[in-house]
């Protein structure tokens, strides 16, 4: 705010007072994600009625993974994310900056960060922007769906009758526990071992029947459940962390 005021002048009104009058300017350009019971809704009906489905999530390692050496250096992002090779991304590459791109442009739903921090809603746009995409064309809910539909008592609903196909490094505990509760789960497919391990994922993923897959595989669930949907014609979800939380019983299911 002191950067936009002239030199020897004071502004005789509170900070809160400026942000409310900016909010106001801006207020028509705020976006409705959709809801977990929206997300719901498409996920059954797209199940009731056979149809593909995927649904992705963007978060700090997927943003950076698509800004290094794009929007930001790639040696800050080195430094901002060690934590990609644990994500699947050992480096940001053009091909797999590419194919995570042409994933999201594909999704038929896209979580995004409602965090305004520097590596969530900081760069969602201007990576957006770099790659081409436009947001305002792309069907949006919030990147922590997975959590919100758990939290709401949607998911075992959703799962209930379904053959769920689980990929990830918890997918054989995971597959136990959603099998306590009465879901069918037809097929495990264990550890991601990163973006270089998609085409064999796909390749055992063709060889099992399921209706819908839960992805908990880091970054390459983007472009597996992208894949998943769009090849084979299945619904496909971007699961992540939820399925550690559930195993460990940090939530229950």
């Amino acid at each position: 705010m002191a950067q936009h005021i002239p030199p020897d002048h004071i502004l005789p009104a509170a900070a809160a007072e400026l942000i409310e009058a900016g909010f106001r300017q801006y207020a028509p350009s705020l976006t409705r994600l959709a809801s977990p019971h929206e997300m719901a809704g498409h996920i059954q009906g797209a199940l009731d009625t056979q149809r593909p489905l995927s649904v992705v999530r963007l978060g700090d390692g997927e943003l950076l993974t698509l800004a290094a050496d794009t929007v930001l250096p790639g040696e800050q992002v080195q430094e901002l994310a060690p934590f990609l090779p644990y994500a699947g991304v050992p480096r940001s590459t053009p091909d797999i900056r590419a194919a995570l791109a042409e994933a999201i442009r594909g999704a038929d739903w896209v979580g995004v960060p409602i965090s305004r921090a520097p590596t969530f809603q900081g760069l969602l746009f201007p990576v957006l922007r770099h790659f081409g995409m436009d947001w305002s064309c792309l069907n949006l809910t919030s990147s922590t769906i997975n959590y919100s539909m758990h939290q709401s008592g949607l998911l075992l609903p959703v799962l209930h009758g379904r053959r769920v196909l689980l990929v990830g490094s918890r997918a054989a505990e995971l597959g136990a526990l959603l099998h306590s509760r009465g879901i069918h789960v037809t097929g495990v497919i264990s550890a991601v071992e990163g973006v270089a391990d998609i085409p064999r994922v796909m390749q055992q993923t063709a060889e099992h029947s399921f209706d819908i897959a839960l992805v908990a595989a880091g970054i390459p669930a983007v472009i597996l459940c992208r894949r998943m949907a769009g090849e084979l014609g299945r619904v496909a979800i971007d699961f992540g962390h939820l399925a550690d939380k559930l195993v460990t019983g940090e939530l229950q299911l």
